[in-house]
């Protein structure tokens, strides 16, 4: 029987330089979306999946972070005592127990490989989640919980995989599909950001991964790319090169990039729509921008 996934690593040293100036005061993972910043949808994610251990890969002027998940307990006796229990129920929600998280330093920007590598000595022998909050998924299961499932069957190192157009498949890593069984896809290899014609196939990985331990072994032996990156997809086709299992998994769900203006917008205007109390008054606000553009075409 396969390990059980417990630990997942959060690299969120990036400067969020493509939404200045809003990220020279507030860390991009704190930016929110519709109420809850882009690091709760991801926590929230690896909770339903049973991770009980949260590694985070940071850099300087990120301490919000770690305020963000630390209890607010002025704040909280100021709801309890104002009778708002629905509030303080939400609130309660963003507060990681004593042991439960790390924090890690990532002294240099060279890449996802070695953010996830300076997460070594704190995963140990065992396979552990990467999940890069940037990707937000609406899905009615979420995508890791899916994949955890799956790999309790296949073990090996799986990706979470998506079907691009073929004119986007030189801005992701590509999946070179082995064998292809519906969900879960058998990969011979992997290609970062192949160049136009040239990509195996239109299966892109996004920021979801379970990985063996192994890997980090293989980010110690990898050449770093003509930017001085380490790249983890480099490591992860080395397992593949090595004679273990390397896994796609097509995630049921919509993958919204909030690491883009326009991707971030898009999944405000999702997950707005898809909230019980917004919707009404946002759907017809919506309507009634689309209406009044038609009519100034």
């Amino acid at each position: 029987m396969n390990k059980r996934v417990t630990k997942a690593v959060f690299p969120v040293a990036g400067m969020g330089t493509r939404f200045l100036p809003a990220t020279k005061a507030v860390p991009k993972e704190i930016m929110t979306l519709v109420d809850r910043p882009l690091i709760q949808y991801a926590i929230d994610e690896a909770r339903a999946a049973g991770i009980s251990e949260f590694i985070f890969v940071t850099s300087r002027g990120k301490s919000a972070l770690e305020d963000y998940f630390d209890h607010a307990p002025e704040l909280e006796q100021k709801l309890r005592r104002d009778g708002k229990d629905e509030l303080l129920e939400t609130l309660q929600t963003t507060n990681m127990d004593s042991g439960a998280i790390a924090y890690i330093r990532q002294h240099k920007a060279l890449g996802l490989g070695h953010a996830v590598w300076c997460a070594r000595r704190l995963i140990g022998d065992e396979p552990f989640a990467v999940i890069l909050p940037d990707d937000v998924i609406a899905a009615e299961r979420p995508c890791l919980a899916q994949m955890v499932e799956a790999h309790a069957e296949s073990g090996g190192s799986m990706v979470a995989a998506m079907e691009v157009p073929n004119e986007k498949t030189s801005s992701y890593g590509i999946l070179d599909v082995k064998d292809d069984k519906g969900d879960l896809v058998s990969v011979r290899g992997m290609v970062e950001k192949p160049k136009g014609g040239d990509a195996p196939s239109n299966l892109a990985v996004i920021g979801r991964y379970i990985l063996t331990p192994e890997v980090l072994k293989n980010l110690d032996r990898i050449t770093p790319s003509a930017g001085g990156e380490l790249q983890l997809t480099d490591a992860i086709a080395m397992e593949i090169q090595q004679g273990r299992d390397v896994f796609g998994y097509r995630f049921r769900g919509e993958r919204f990039d909030c690491g883009s203006k326009a991707g971030f917008l898009q999944a405000t205007v999702a997950f707005g729509l898809a909230r019980p109390d917004l919707r009404d008054e946002f759907g017809a606000f919506l309507s009634e921008m689309t209406n009044v553009r038609k009519a100034a075409e």
